[in-house]
């Protein structure tokens, strides 16, 4: 029996050699000895969570597990270290082909550096026994492995800018379906017309972690074409979702700003699938906008950068501005226009407009509507995910945001607000310094000691290249860049929000909520979580000092024994 085959005998044998590496504090990576325990252990977790268990991110040799609290954390990292998979677990995918029509682009470049011949590699990837081991890289991609990979082909020295939708690539040892239109740099070696990713499934991922995969050779018809426009959409947020009652009570958008985006939580628990939680990038501050106006903490707002957003009431609406120091200032229709503060819930009457002022510091403003904002879900979710175009798009002008809940429905006729609040937290303008903790790992062993020295005795800048994505930071003049203690390249690992991921160039990238699934550079340290509503705020110019926040000594890196 080869390694990736699911064994059949009962639970029992030594625990395999693995590896705990805290990635904060309420999660960490699981480093295994190869894929298949990554395989088995992904399939176990899955079918039988630990206690607090949130999130499972298998990749090729680590599994990340996140909990949702430091007390779940623990408990798990104990266990799961020397945890024995129950071997039914893993065959318990389904088995699922995929029609490919054999003429990519590249098809011919792999026949030579393999030796087989066109013919050879179509029958080659045809005939082996794939399994979806993993997700990343965007919604519905999954590396698909094989119990003896029938070739490991490297990527192409230059990656394409659009690989099309349906691309069926190999690069390495993998396998994969594009399924949009993305940059990439896989061997492409034909199509397939199956959708990898549809939103109007029950399931809209066509492969999960643990299927087996068999490509199906097709000629080619008129029907295993890829539709062109399908490309175009596949850029679009939820091109073909419902538009709103452009009558309802609610909100108009008069003016859009510079970015305005609806957000909630986001949708968590999809990661496997190459889905990111998104979100709201400060939640604590969207939160605190929706706990002004007597919403739930779900409640969709809308999130707006550097002001400029204007507003018009649809029928009376009770609003509250937070997160940035923004105020706003309300017009009637007349022209007579008086200011509103942050943190306070205030009226929006009837035709009167609402603009969103620039804020005095920080980044991100948060609008809350009385009764939330009536847009479709996407898995459960109204936020907007700008990495992958989940969710609904930017709002625009003459956009219509109905209202959720009716006022009168949630107090018997009587809107029932919050009191005015204070400021969650100093917050940061361009030349400030703002002091974030840092939990070191889970690769800070790649940056040794001096690398964490580094990273904690100067003050980062704030560069320009800052979206929901992440932040990338900048050595200041006299500082430099971190360097690596450790050569070679790092196979892609699960990722969590508040990473500090560090490329080759040495100068760290803030994860924030539209971050990848999974990463390729080494992450020298998370953002503590209390912090990450902070980091959100960061404008650029603006400065960051690290702090370091070790991770308890009853919580090391732990090893299991051989």
């Amino acid at each position: 029996m080869s390694a990736l085959t699911p064994a059949r005998s009962a639970e029992g044998g030594p625990a395999p050699a693995r590896t705990i590496r805290w990635t904060g504090t309420r999660g960490f990576l699981v480093e295994c000895p190869d894929l298949a325990d990554v395989m088995r252990l992904h399939a176990h977790l899955t079918a039988r969570p630990e206690r607090g268990q949130r999130q499972l991110i298998a990749a090729a040799r680590t599994v990340l597990a996140t909990f949702t609290s430091e007390a779940a954390a623990e408990h798990a990292a104990a266990r799961i270290s020397t945890l024995v998979p129950d071997a039914h677990d893993a065959g318990s995918g389904r088995t699922v082909e995929v029609e490919v029509v054999y003429d990519g682009e590249d098809l011919a470049a792999v026949g030579e550096l393999t030796g087989l011949g066109v013919d050879g590699v179509i029958r080659a990837h045809s005939e082996a026994e794939w399994f979806a081991a993993f997700g990343g890289f965007a919604p519905g991609f999954m590396y698909c492995t094989a119990d003896v990979p029938p070739f490991d082909v490297s990527r192409r020295d230059s990656p394409r800018t659009a690989v099309p939708a349906g691309a069926v690539a190999v690069a390495g040892e993998f396998s994969a379906v594009y399924p949009r239109v993305s940059p990439g740099g896989w061997q492409l070696l034909g199509r397939t017309a199956q959708p990898m990713w549809d939103l109007s499934r029950e399931q809209p991922a066509l492969l999960a972690p643990g299927d087996r995969v068999r490509y199906v050779p097709v000629r080619a018809s008129a029907t295993l074409s890829v539709p062109a426009e399908s490309e175009a959409a596949a850029d679009a947020h939820d091109a073909a979702a419902p538009t709103a009652d452009a009558a309802a009570p609610g909100l108009v958008v008069a003016d859009p700003g510079l970015l305005s985006l609806p957000q909630d939580l986001g949708r968590s628990g999809l990661g496997d699938l190459g889905v990111v939680a998104s979100g709201s990038a400060d939640r604590d501050a969207a939160r605190q906008a929706n706990r002004l106006v007597g919403n739930g903490p779900a409640e969709a707002v809308v999130e707006t950068v550097l002001g400029g957003l204007a507003l018009t009431a649809r029928g009376d609406q009770v609003l509250a501005l937070a997160g940035a120091e923004a105020t706003g200032t309300v017009t009637a229709p007349d022209g007579a226009a008086h200011p509103v503060a942050a943190r306070a819930p205030f009226a929006l009457l009837d035709g009167h407009t609402l603009t969103v002022d620039e804020p005095a510091a920080g980044l991100r403003t948060y609008v809350a509507l009385r009764g939330g904002i009536d847009l479709p879900q996407t898995l459960g979710s109204r936020a907007a995910d700008t990495l992958s175009g989940l969710g609904p798009g930017p709002l625009t002008a003459g956009q219509a945001l109905p209202r959720r809940v009716a006022a009168e429905d949630r107090g018997a006729g009587v809107v029932m607000v919050g009191d005015p609040e204070p400021a969650l937290r100093p917050t940061p303008a361009a030349g400030d310094v703002a002091v974030l903790r840092v939990v070191p790992g889970p690769r800070d062993d790649w940056f040794g000691d001096a690398g964490l020295a580094r990273l904690s005795t100067q003050d980062w800048e704030v560069s320009q290249q800052t979206d929901r994505i992440g932040v990338r930071l900048t050595a200041p003049d006299g500082g430099a860049p971190l360097e690596r203690v450790q050569s070679g390249e790092l196979a892609s690992e699960g990722a969590v929000r508040g990473a500090l991921q560090v490329p080759p160039s040495g100068e760290p990238v803030l994860f924030l909520a539209d971050h990848p699934v999974t990463g390729g550079y080494p992450v020298i340290g998370v953002v503590a979580r209390e912090d990450l509503g902070l980091a959100a705020q960061l404008p650029p110019g603006a400065k960051v000092r690290f702090v370091l926040h070790p991770v308890p000594a009853a919580r090391p890196d732990q090893e299991s024994p051989a």
